[in-house]
């Protein structure tokens, strides 16, 4: 199981935390894809991570925490990355916040799925059932065959699937690489991406639009920085299911900016899907263990 927790007490209250402030800022999003493209929201946004990342990267021991060990791997990162942001912003243009969220923990999902053949992990019958059932709470969610809108799903569910992608990736590279570089490149490809679609598609951005544009930024870097304290302070096992108290969050939130109540076809698939991660994380604990 690795070191134990050196603060769980502490490390639980960050991931809630942590969990409260990203979905905040998934909130903020929704918010701006009414009124700006995704790119430009990728690009204003990334001006502004980079004060709270000076903060981690001063944290850090300075820019020699930036030195990167694996330059390939920090690029194939970041694309995953670039490609995830554009495809679960466009998501939360269509979709309620809770859909997007619930969707997007499809991860745990697909990180066992692609366990065997990326990572040469054994796979059993347990969690080969778990995955199978949070899939089917997620077409619970998107309704096919009914309002086209819930098509969208794909694009939190494709977003879900690449970042899948760029935990295994970031599970190869995490032994050379600091948490803080992981972070800097990444930041700074989608940042860059965002930029290199201001001369296609670029709305005029009034002054109120920047403040949220600066808090999206600010929210964005400070979920990191707890997120990085969670797993210093404690185990990976205890803390990780806390992470989807977001949903909660994402409810809440939901709720109360755009009046969106889940129906009861949305609990469900959103109770599998949580129950289905849940369990993957139990059998994952188990599996260290013996």
């Amino acid at each position: 199981m690795g070191r134990a927790s050196a603060a769980p007490g502490k490390a639980i209250a960050c991931m809630l935390l942590g969990s409260a402030v990203l979905t905040a800022n998934d909130a903020v999003l929704k918010w701006l894809t009414g009124g700006y493209p995704v790119g430009q929201i990728m690009f204003c946004r990334g001006i502004f991570i980079g004060i709270p990342l000076a903060i981690l990267i001063w944290r850090a021991g300075g820019l020699v925490a930036l030195k990167p060990q694996n330059p390939k791997g920090h690029f194939l990162r970041a694309g995953l990355v670039i490609c995830g942001t554009f495809l679960f912003v466009n998501g939360l243009r269509y979709l309620p916040l809770t859909d997007a969220i619930a969707i997007a923990f499809a991860g745990p999902l697909f990180i066992t799925a692609l366990a065997p053949p990326l990572l040469g992990e054994r796979v059993g019958w347990r969690r080969w059932l778990a995955v199978a059932a949070g899939f089917i709470g997620i077409l619970v969610i998107m309704r096919p065959g009914g309002s086209a809108i819930q098509w969208a799903a794909l694009f939190p569910l494709a977003a879900s699937l690449t970042g899948a992608f760029r935990d295994i990736l970031t599970r190869r590279m995490s032994a050379r690489e600091t948490s803080v570089a992981l972070l800097f490149y990444t930041s700074l490809g989608v940042t860059l991406a965002g930029l290199a679609t201001v001369p296609f598609e670029w709305t005029p951005v009034p002054a109120a639009d920047w403040a949220m544009f600066a808090l999206s930024g600010f929210l964005i870097g400070s979920a990191h920085f707890l997120m990085i304290e969670t797993f210093r302070l404690g185990e990976a096992a205890l803390v990780a299911p806390f992470k989807y108290s977001g949903v909660i969050w994402a409810a809440l939130l939901g709720f109360l900016i755009w009046g969106d109540v889940p129906d009861g076809g949305t609990i469900a698939g959103v109770s599998v899907v949580i129950a289905s991660g849940l369990y993957i994380l139990h059998r994952e604990r188990v599996r260290r263990q013996t």
